[in-house]
């Protein structure tokens, strides 16, 4: 009897992942609280599932598949609450929206096209902002978790500015200072984003012109075969 690919550890982890997901944008608009919670809870276990993949040899192509769309999904309906909550700002949580979204899945795309199962796996021949970015875990979990936590304070903000902390002179809420300080992240990941999709576009071009170079050998063959 074969495996099972839908019961692996990591995919189940992913099956949790969407779960609290789901709760926390059922109690985003009005529950602070149980929504963070969740959706913290969530991303928690994106840094799980990965692990457990490596340790039980469980990888898959679904899996990869299924974790980065729920990280997309999950930034997406956040940042819908955002856009919600903050409408003068709106014009940059889409464009924020666009750019993650759709370097992401070019990314993807032009993976598969080249062999690849997952949007993580960078050849030493591409940019090599995205190597390190992808090959060094410190960095990777430091860029995601930072750009995270930068909507999450956002999100927390429009309902409480956190514990207070008192700097002699003046006073400021965590939240806002976490927020401040996660914002540089927030952007170099948002430039990263635009740099995927820059070389995805390029790896994908690369691939049509080898695609055409064969055709017109393939042509030249069949005419001087006639």
């Amino acid at each position: 009897m074969g495996e099972n690919i839908f019961l692996f550890v990591p995919n189940l982890i992913g099956y949790a992942r969407i779960f609290f997901g789901l709760v926390s944008f059922i109690y985003m608009p009005h529950d602070y609280k149980i929504a963070s919670s969740c959706y913290l809870l969530s991303e928690f276990l994106d840094a799980i599932d990965g692990h457990a993949a490596r340790f039980l040899n469980q990888g898959t192509k679904f899996g990869a598949m299924l974790d980065m769309l729920t990280d997309r999904c999950s930034t997406m309906c956040l940042v819908v609450t955002l856009s919600l909550f903050y409408p003068h700002f709106m014009f940059l949580f889409q464009i924020s929206l666009c750019l993650d979204i759709s370097s992401h899945w070019i990314h993807m795309h032009s993976q598969s096209m080249k062999g690849g199962d997952s949007h993580k796996k960078i050849d030493l021949s591409e940019n090599w902002i995205l190597h390190h970015y992808y090959t060094k875990r410190v960095v990777l979990f430091s860029m995601c978790a930072g750009n995270e936590l930068f909507h999450c304070m956002l999100y927390l903000l429009y309902f409480t500015s956190g514990p207070i902390i008192n700097f002699g002179l003046f006073s400021v809420g965590l939240f806002s200072i976490v927020c401040v300080l996660m914002a540089p992240v927030a952007f170099a990941k948002a430039c990263i984003s635009g740099v995927h999709l820059y070389t995805a576009c390029v790896n994908i071009a690369a691939v049509d012109m080898e695609d055409r170079e064969k055709a017109a050998l393939t042509v030249d063959e069949d005419s001087k075969n006639q």
